[in-house]
């Protein structure tokens, strides 16, 4: 009981303290709720380390902790949210160069609490399925439109249509995060929120989802999301023009221009606070700019757009199928992942790098590589042979050995993506092993020998490459498996093709 009673007391120490750096930005001064809101989230975003996490490492890490097909209405309890929040911080660590490593425990300890203060207010200790894929989901950095695509699977029915009481289920979680950043009374949900959003759509689908939620302006409730992400992309956007109220030489972010008073421009600082000096007034209408070009590209730009005879205006998003596409059953090849158990994902956490159970662990996880590797060619071959029998009773001789060369230069290709995939993650394990190497010079031997100075200045240099050429073989190795995967979805659509023209 009293230890119960020091762990909640440490929690709301941690949500004030949370809750204080940001009243310290001084972000309630922004006159406009909409850029109130994403500012918040975009502090308690990028405070716990979220803005480094992609939606497709939070669908990793959901799948590692045996949630990608729980039921969403399934409560967690603190100690498995913890460890969902683990996987994704200790994930993130792994991917990080050791130059940029973050701090994983206040990470992990600030996001939780920010969690359960905004989905578990009353202190339950429990948190739905749905509100933790959502919360993160909103949270995480990345495209939007890899985030909306996301939210549309877990909303819709098989058929790819929207389901109207998972929507609005969706907007109950989700508006529970301006409500924590104290905006509750600008974003707070309504019984009318879900139909202000879809109100003559009788069919939503994911293109029109996206064409809904990505469009400008967006529906009320959600104007905050997009702009949360138009934050994140103008952080570092240099503008060399001076602010018209407080005289800065430059701006950072967004700028805004007055379309009533010649050359009257505001940083965001002062926009989004009110300042107004001269003949200006807020009531004034203001673009807002997210990029600076000199005036001889502006020239440009409207040269080629009126010689241009086609709009160059681009989709919102690319159209995506009304059907949603079948995943391949890997179920009678490939045997599922058994889920670990609380306690052995913890103690994987706890473990520093330099144990001998890491080491352990990094060869058990090259062994699960390998696993991996055989168990998508033996999936392979069993379809090229499924593909090859089937045609082999149903068709002439003439067809059966056209049929099995190519199914034996697709075997012979997928073999070689194999080979050169293996060889990928040697290189990879080798340059991380010389990257640790590099990054550990030797001070006391420097002070010795001042000759060594040159020398680690060209590890340092050494270290850089190593790093530029680790992302590119990751990269290299993502589209080799995107084409294995194309090729595994071809032999299976040959397959089904034969059996309906027979």
């Amino acid at each position: 009981m009293i230890e119960d009673c020091g762990k909640r007391g440490n929690t709301m120490a941690e949500r004030r303290q949370l809750f204080a750096e940001m009243r310290a930005q001084d972000l309630d001064r922004i006159r406009l709720s909409t850029y109130r809101t994403a500012c918040k989230l975009r502090f308690v975003q990028k405070k716990c380390n979220l803005h480094l996490v992609d939606i497709w490492n939070v669908i990793e890490a959901l799948r590692e902790n045996a949630l990608n097909n729980l039921d969403p209405n399934i409560e967690l309890n603190v100690a498995r949210l913890e460890a969902v929040i683990s996987t994704i911080f200790y994930q993130l660590n792994k991917r990080m160069p050791t130059t940029h490593q973050i701090n994983v425990e206040q990470s992990i300890s600030l996001l939780l609490n920010f969690l359960l203060a905004a989905f578990d207010p009353e202190g339950h200790g429990k948190i739905s399925v749905f509100a933790v894929k959502m919360a993160l989901a909103t949270l995480c950095g990345g495209k939007i439109m890899d985030k909306l695509r996301y939210i549309f699977s877990m909303i819709s029915d098989s058929s790819g249509v929207m389901v109207y009481g998972r929507y609005d289920m969706f907007l109950r979680e989700v508006l529970k995060l301006p409500t924590a950043v104290f905006e509750g009374p600008s974003f707070g949900y309504t019984e009318q929120s879900a139909k202000s959003c879809f109100s003559q759509q009788k069919k939503v689908t994911l293109n029109t989802f996206l064409d809904t939620l990505m469009s400008d302006p967006p529906p009320q409730c959600l104007v905050w999301l997009p702009l949360l992400h138009r934050l994140a992309n103008v952080e570092n956007v240099f503008h060399p023009v001076e602010c018209s109220y407080c005289h800065s030489e430059s701006m950072m972010g967004f700028r805004y221009r007055c379309q009533q008073c010649h050359n009257y421009q505001l940083c965001q600082d002062c926009f989004w606070r009110g300042h107004a000096s001269g003949s200006h007034s807020n009531q004034h209408q203001m673009k807002e700019y997210t990029s600076w070009k000199s005036p001889a590209k502006k020239l440009t730009n409207a040269l080629s757009k009126s010689l241009s005879c086609a709009s160059s205006r681009e989709p919102l998003h690319p159209m995506f199928p009304d059907q949603p596409e079948k995943p391949l059953n890997l179920a009678h090849i490939v045997p599922p992942r058994p889920v670990t158990s609380m306690n052995d994902t913890l103690f994987s956490h706890s473990v520093p790098s330099g144990s001998p159970f890491a080491n352990r662990s990094l060869l058990d996880s090259a062994s699960r590589l390998d696993e991996e590797h055989k168990l998508i060619a033996r999936y392979a071959a069993r379809l090229a042979a499924e593909t090859s029998s089937s045609q082999g009773q149903q068709r002439g001789a003439s067809d059966i050995s056209f049929t099995i060369d190519a199914n034996k230069q697709q075997r012979q290709l997928i073999a070689e993506l194999e080979n050169k995939n293996r060889e990928i993650l040697q290189e990879i394990q080798r340059l991380r092993l010389e990257h640790e190497q590099a990054s550990q010079p030797t001070p006391e031997k420097a002070q010795q020998n001042p000759t060594l100075l040159a020398e680690l200045r060209l590890l340092r240099q050494r270290k850089d490459e190593l790093e530029q050429r680790m992302s590119a073989l990751q990269e290299s190795r993502r589209e080799l498996m995107v084409q294995l995967e194309g090729l595994m979805k071809l032999l299976k659509e040959e397959e089904l093709k034969q059996v309906v023209s027979y």
